[in-house]
């Protein structure tokens, strides 16, 4: 397979004192398209050749580090998170966060006005998906069109993931190969059972992602960010633009209850259930995942 090279990185200096890695793919007069990536996954993630897909398609996509992740600014006190506080937030007991989903989708809008882009198409998985939901709920404004794709309303109940997995997302065994060992093991427990992964794609995934930055306490951070969100409900029946799901029935992180939520949940929303998806991206689908994208953004309407 050959591998597309990457992309020339910007950083975006946002208020506050974030700063947002971020890169660009095919024409900026093109739809501006804003993926968003999830949990602990820099904005390598967002494979080239899909990116390169995405602009062939009509789009000028924007992909980035969330904070806390890769080239992007991290946590100022470093702040660690035990396995305890993961598990009282698990459970619904008071518990405070480093930062907030809100704060992730408020980076997400002032990265938009760095780049002088007014409103965007935007596609988030996973987490990516939670933020790209509070981005159209708090900005209205800066948003064309949703895709969330294997995501949740943060409501108890829905898209919830196996208890088993919790302890799984704390990065344990040091070094390189460890990180690749779970790695390996992960996409194994919740990757796509129909379309396995090749392990040396995993493995060249993880080395990429190890030397751009891979931090336990960052990842837990996000973690608990996730744990304490609201619930979007109601607040996603206020969403007037077009808004698409994706999500795969065989999808053990979030279970695919928090897709039909979610679709449930926004007026006019259109939902795509693919049996044999998992919670990750496979190749495989891209076609599919790219009709959905491109569909959704043309039912918008641009003033």
């Amino acid at each position: 397979m050959t591998t597309a090279a990457e992309p020339t990185e910007s950083t975006a200096f946002l208020p506050g004192g974030v700063e947002i890695a971020y890169d660009t793919f095919g024409d900026p007069s093109a739809d501006p398209l804003l993926l968003i990536m999830g949990l602990g996954g820099p904005m390598t993630w967002w494979d080239v050749q899909l990116c390169e897909q995405l602009a062939a398609a009509g789009f000028y996509v924007v992909r980035y580090d969330n904070r806390d992740v890769g080239h992007s600014s991290p946590h100022p006190s470093d702040e660690r998170i035990t396995l305890a506080r993961l598990a009282r937030a698990f459970v619904g007991l008071p518990t405070t966060s480093p930062y907030a989903l809100t704060d992730l989708a408020d980076d997400a809008a002032a990265l938009l006005t760095h780049l002088d882009i007014d409103s965007a198409h935007v596609w988030g998985v996973s987490m990516g998906g939670m933020i790209a939901q509070t981005l159209a709920i708090r900005h209205p404004d800066r948003v064309r069109s949703v895709c969330s794709t294997m995501s949740t309303t943060g409501r108890r109940g829905v898209g919830f993931q196996h208890p088993t997995l919790l302890p799984a997302l704390v990065i344990k065994k040091p070094g390189l190969e460890g990180y690749i060992e779970r790695q390996i093991k992960g996409g194994i427990q919740i990757g796509s059972p129909a379309y396995p992964e090749p392990e040396d794609e995993v493995r060249r995934r993880a080395i990429d992602t190890w030397n751009r930055g891979v931090s336990g306490p960052a990842v837990a951070r996000q973690m608990l960010a996730i744990l304490t969100q609201p619930d979007r409900t109601e607040d996603l029946g206020r969403i007037k633009v077009p808004f698409s799901v994706i999500h795969g029935l065989a999808d053990k992180m979030v279970h695919v209850s928090g897709g039909r939520a979610t679709a449930a949940a926004v007026p006019g929303s259109e939902i795509t259930l693919i049996k044999g998806m998992g919670h990750d991206l496979p190749r495989q689908l891209w076609p599919a995942f790219i009709k959905v994208v491109r569909r959704t953004a043309d039912r918008a309407v641009t003033a």
